[in-house]
C-alpha cells in the first residue's frame, strides 16, 4: 500500500538514482513480508516503533552488513516521511530509530606501479575490443568517475576544445572533469577509427554496454597485474583518489572531481595516505 506512489515520488520529485529506487523497492517489499508473516499486518499505519525495532533486530540476526541494514532503515524512514507529507499517515514509527554504526573500511586500491604496468605493456589486443577495454580502464583511472557515469558518456559530453568531460552524477548532479591531453587524444582516435556516433563505450554493433560487461572487463585486466581482493570499477575510482592525494592534490579538489556531496566522504582516502606515510617513515627513519 502506497509503495508505488512513494517510488514514483522519489523518482520524479527527489530524482533518486534508478539503483536507489530499485533497492528501496526491494527493501520495502521485504519489510511488508516481515509485517505479514510476523504480525499479520498489511497497513503501514498499524506499524509502531516496537515492530520496526523487531524488524531491525531480525536484520541484524541475519548477519547483514551494517551498510545494508542502514540502507533498509533509510528506505523505511523515507517511506514514512512520504506518508506524512502526503497526509496518508499521522504518525511515524521510525522517528526514534537509531541506525547501527558502520565499521570504517579503508578503500581498496591498485598500486600505481600496477596501473602503469597494465597501461604500458601489451595486455590489450589491437582491435576494437582491445582498444575499447584499454580506454575504459584509462577513463576510470584518469577521471575517477563511477560505473554508471562511464556507461552514459556520449560523444556530446566530450569537449575537445576545453579538454574536459561532462558527466551526470548522483541525483542528476552535473560536473565537469578535466582531461589530460593523452587520454583526450586516445578518445578522439577511438571515436574516429571506429566511426562512433552516440555513446563512447559500446559493443561492436554500437549498442550501449551494460554494467556487468564493464565489471568483467575491469576485473579481467586488473587481475593480470594485481592481487587486490576487489577488482571492480570502483577500485579504479579509489585508485584515482588515493594516487591524487598521495601526489599532493588538495582534498577539496578531489571531492569536486569525484562528485562527493560532502568532504567527509572524501576524507576516507586520507587514511590510505597516512598508512603510506607510516610505512615510509618506518622504512626511512634511522630510529624507527
Amino acid at each position: 500500500m502506497y509503495i508505488d506512489e512513494f517510488l514514483n515520488y522519489i523518482k520524479s520529485e527527489k530524482r533518486y538514482s534508478d539503483l536507489t529506487i530499485t533497492s528501496y523497492k526491494t527493501d520495502l517489499a521485504q519489510f511488508n513480508i516481515f509485517l505479514f508473516n510476523n504480525f499479520s499486518i498489511t497497513n503501514p499505519n498499524k506499524v509502531d516503533f516496537k515492530i520496526v525495532r523487531s524488524w531491525i533486530s531480525s536484520l541484524v540476526e541475519s548477519d547483514l552488513q551494517s551498510s545494508s541494514i542502514n540502507r533498509k532503515i533509510s528506505a523505511l524512514k523515507s517511506f514514512y516521511r512520504f506518508l506524512e507529507i502526503s497526509d496518508y499517515s499521522t504518525h511515524n514509527p521510525t522517528l526514534k530509530i537509531i541506525t547501527p554504526k558502520i565499521s570504517k573500511k579503508l578503500p581498496v586500491f591498485v598500486e600505481k606501479s600496477n596501473i602503469n604496468e597494465l597501461l604500458d605493456k601489451d595486455f590489450f589486443e589491437n582491435n576494437f575490443c582491445g582498444h575499447r577495454d584499454k580506454l575504459i580502464i584509462e577513463v576510470f583511472y584518469f577521471t575517477g568517475i563511477r560505473l554508471t557515469e562511464l556507461l552514459n558518456i556520449s560523444l556530446k559530453d566530450i569537449d575537445y576544445i576545453n579538454s574536459s568531460l561532462k558527466v551526470l552524477g548522483k541525483r542528476n548532479k552535473e560536473r565537469i572533469i578535466p582531461l589530460a591531453y593523452s587520454i583526450l587524444n586516445e578518445i578522439k582516435l577511438f571515436v574516429k577509427n571506429y566511426n562512433l556516433d552516440n555513446y563512447l563505450f559500446t559493443n561492436e554493433d554500437k549498442n550501449k554496454l551494460y554494467p556487468k560487461k564493464i565489471y568483467r572487463i575491469v576485473n579481467k585486466y586488473i587481475s593480470l597485474v594485481s592481487s587486490a581482493k576487489k577488482k571492480s570499477p570502483h577500485v579504479l575510482r579509489h585508485s584515482f583518489a588515493t594516487h591524487m592525494l598521495n601526489n599532493g592534490a588538495d582534498l577539496n579538489a578531489i571531492k569536486e572531481l569525484l562528485g562527493h556531496a560532502n568532504l567527509s566522504a572524501t576524507q576516507v582516502y586520507t587514511h590510505n595516505s597516512i598508512a603510506k606515510l607510516k610505512a615510509v617513515y618506518k622504512q626511512a627513519h634511522p630510529r624507527s
